[in-house]
């Protein structure tokens, strides 16, 4: 059964204008009270010790591609108009989107490999809770339709530097305007969606260690660890 044409701009309404400032307002509420009533939480909860070599080939891939692709979003966000200057000439365009692809593909590839390794291996499988399969969902969802629109939505750079930009503003300027998202294709909608649904989830699950990063650990001395475990005995004794 389609939807009326009200009932769709209803919706458009809520998705795009109240579910954003809903998502930030919880982000920030659950985020606050969870650092002052269970400080303790405000980890990555690192599963590493108990599986560490498919961990590597995971988390690397992941973090870095993720990394790249986030930085594209902020800049497009905060310089649209130098993003738009830089994609005027077409061989310019044409590194930027291969590079956001590469990016998104790795990204995917790393973290298909982690939600392989949770559920590969029973020590990180036991120690996995509801919260976190629900995030790794919700980012999968997120990656595989980013991906898929650099892939067939083509040129995002520039519409997303053109119009989502400006959108995202209205949103800061507590003036939100739809007009600019509205006729996007229901795959960057949805894109959006998960991504504002994820603001709102973050201050739940261990994501929320970005927010308390060891900068510290920057400038620190080199720490040696010395593991002391049984040696066996050499041979002939």
């Amino acid at each position: 059964m389609e939807l009326s044409r009200e009932t769709l701009r209803y919706l458009d309404i809520f998705l795009f204008t109240a579910l954003p400032y809903l998502s930030i307002t919880v982000f920030l509420v659950v985020s606050i009270m969870r650092y002052r009533q269970e400080t303790f939480t405000y980890s990555s909860l690192s599963s590493q010790f108990l599986e560490n070599k498919q961990h590597f080939w995971g988390l690397v891939p992941f973090h870095y591609g993720l990394l790249v692709v986030l930085t594209g979003h902020v800049l497009a966000f905060l310089i649209p108009r130098s993003i738009l200057a830089w994609n005027g000439k077409p061989i310019r365009l044409y590194i930027l989107e291969v590079a956001a692809l590469v990016c998104g593909l790795l990204t995917l590839v790393g973290f298909l490999a982690a939600i392989y390794r949770r559920l590969n291996s029973n020590l990180v499988r036991k120690v996995t809770t509801v919260p976190d399969w629900i995030l790794f969902w919700i980012l999968l969802f997120q990656i595989v339709t980013g991906v898929y629109i650099a892939i067939f939505v083509n040129w995002g750079s520039s519409w997303f530097a053109a119009a989502v930009s400006p959108y995202l503003w209205s949103l800061v300027k507590l003036n939100p305007n739809t007009a600019f998202i509205i006729e996007m294709p229901w795959i960057v909608k949805l894109h959006m969606i998960s991504a504002f649904l994820l603001i709102g989830f973050f201050p739940f699950t261990r994501l929320v260690h970005v927010l308390v990063v060891p900068n510290q650990y920057l400038w620190r001395r080199v720490q040696v660890v010395r593991w002391y475990g049984f040696q066996r005995a050499p041979k002939g004794q």
